[in-house]
């Protein structure tokens, strides 16, 4: 098992909040562009039916855990909204959309550090990368790491937290089990694949040749 430093819940209210600001930032773009004005105020509709107020007053960890409850409500609620509207077809508009607004949002000189240190030695550019994101994923769900080296990262989550809430399959099987891979692949060179078994999930991050 790997010691992996643990992030506070104060950093993963941050984490929270950050993701729903970028959420929304490609979110309400793509359903004007697709659909209309009409139809983002319908959604902000939606999503304002189902935020909570963050507590004044409250500890990190019950603000985090109020604002990942509005971060699922947002996410959950986007994708019967597209596909209802647009079909699968539009699902997959929106799946290219978020990894194109994900490889934006994490460019930096740190990945063009990494690209050259790939180009001289593979193996440590990746455990850099694995290293970077058994830390930064932390704020979606409780996990441990039984295997790290240079080719190879495991991710052992026991009980999914996304899972946990209602309606959230579209979360795990388009957003995590598709979308992020395709992002982790195209921006950090890295073949990232889940085998979920119920509520439970064993992920794997490679190298891609």
């Amino acid at each position: 098992m790997v010691k992996a430093k643990e992030m506070p819940f104060s950093e993963r209210y941050v984490k929270v909040i950050d993701n729903l600001k970028f959420d929304e930032s490609f979110i309400l773009p793509f359903v004007q562009k697709n659909l209309g004005v009409e139809a983002v105020n319908e959604l902000k509709g939606v999503w304002e039916k189902g935020f909570k107020p963050i507590p004044e007053g409250a500890s990190s960890e019950e603000k985090y855990e109020v604002a990942y409850g509005n971060w699922i409500w947002l996410a959950k609620n986007i994708y019967g909204f597209v596909r209802k509207r647009m079909g699968e077809e539009g699902i997959k508009k929106f799946e290219r959309a978020e990894v194109e607004a994900l490889i934006k949002k994490n460019a930096s000189p740190t990945l063009l550090l990494l690209k050259i240190i790939r180009l001289f030695s593979p193996g440590t550019a990746f455990v850099m990368t694995a290293k970077q994101m058994g830390y930064q994923l932390q704020w979606l769900t409780p996990f441990s790491i039984p295997e790290l080296t240079r080719n190879k990262l495991v991710l052992d989550i026991p009980r999914c937290k996304i899972l946990d809430f209602p309606d959230t399959a579209d979360i795990c099987l388009v957003g995590c089990q598709s979308t992020y891979p395709i992002w982790v692949a195209e921006q950090f060179k890295i073949n990232m694949k889940f085998n979920r078994q119920g509520n439970s999930c064993r992920g794997t991050l490679t190298p891609l040749s």
